[in-house]
């Protein structure tokens, strides 16, 4: 399972769901992403109910409270109960945010980094001690932001600082794109173009709260909207068709519609892999 292609729609798997979805899994889900905090201090039912999911089905990890930008030192022992759940579990990729929600205490948010060549070099050390541990490439998320204290980079040019001088792999969130766009006024194909398409492992997707014209707020609490589907085929066009998983943190209606808002991303992916099948050059024999 640990070596088992990464491909087609994930969706976010709760606890909330498993009256819903077990014994019989969607076999439409192609991957499920969980959280390795939700999970890595339960027994019983609930560890029961994980191991029969993820005997019988392809699963990645994202994370909550790595932390990884933090000023606070890196919680090892957290980082090796991660690792114990990964290899428990057969999961190969695990990612993070690249934000931090730890500094004095826990801040039950996620942080802005600096946006400076300083902070760089601090994540990316980190990273590398993750990586180690985890004895797994690491994969950072580009985040939704709010503020940005300190900068002297833009997002774009910390982001591709981070991944290229530690060496970790991208989750591409292409809502957060859009959301940055929007709230930081820059053009979000251009950020899209910029990013390392061999970097990218698999994509997010999710709706997000309209506060006001120019402002809006990453929830994962609603519908995605046309203008995101329409970033996303073009990340497919840009960077080829990549795994791309559904988020939905509340408001969560029941997985028959969940699925359904799922098979548009499949309708996306199948038409920009046939737009990309027509514009090969045929080959024709002598």
């Amino acid at each position: 399972m640990m070596n088992k292609h990464l491909s087609g729609v994930g969706l976010g798997l709760r606890r909330e769901m498993f009256d819903e979805l077990l014994p019989d899994i969607p076999a439409s889900v192609d991957f499920w992403e969980v959280a390795p905090e939700n999970w890595i201090p339960l027994g019983g039912k609930y560890q029961k109910n994980l191991n029969q999911f993820t005997s019988g089905s392809n699963f990645v990890s994202h994370g909550l409270s790595l932390s990884i930008g933090s000023p606070e030192p890196l919680d090892i022992d957290f980082v090796k109960d991660v690792k114990l759940f990964l290899d428990r579990h057969q999961i190969l990729y695990y990612s993070e945010h690249l934000s931090y929600c730890s500094g004095q205490g826990h801040l039950y948010d996620l942080m802005p980094i600096p946006f400076t060549e300083e902070a760089v070099t601090h994540v990316v050390d980190r990273v590398k001690q993750v990586q180690d541990i985890i004895e797994r490439p690491l994969l950072l998320e580009n985040v939704s932001y709010y503020a940005a204290p300190g900068q002297e980079m833009t997002e774009q040019e910390f982001t591709l600082s981070v991944l290229n001088e530690s060496g970790c792999l991208l989750l591409l969130d292409v809502n957060n794109i859009y959301v940055n766009s929007i709230n930081h006024n820059y053009d979000a194909e251009k950020f899209l173009s910029a990013m390392p398409s061999g970097k990218i492992v698999y994509g997010h997707i999710a709706g997000h709260y309209d506060e006001a014209d120019d402002l809006k707020i990453d929830t994962h609490g609603s519908d995605v909207i046309e203008p995101v589907w329409q970033l996303l085929k073009k990340a497919y066009e840009i960077h080829g068709v990549f795994p791309t998983l559904l988020e939905r943190d509340f408001n969560i209606p029941p997985i028959s519609e969940l699925l359904i808002e799922m098979e548009k991303i499949r309708t996306i992916q199948k038409h920009v892999q046939h737009q990309m099948s027509a514009k090969q050059p045929r080959k024709f024999r002598a």
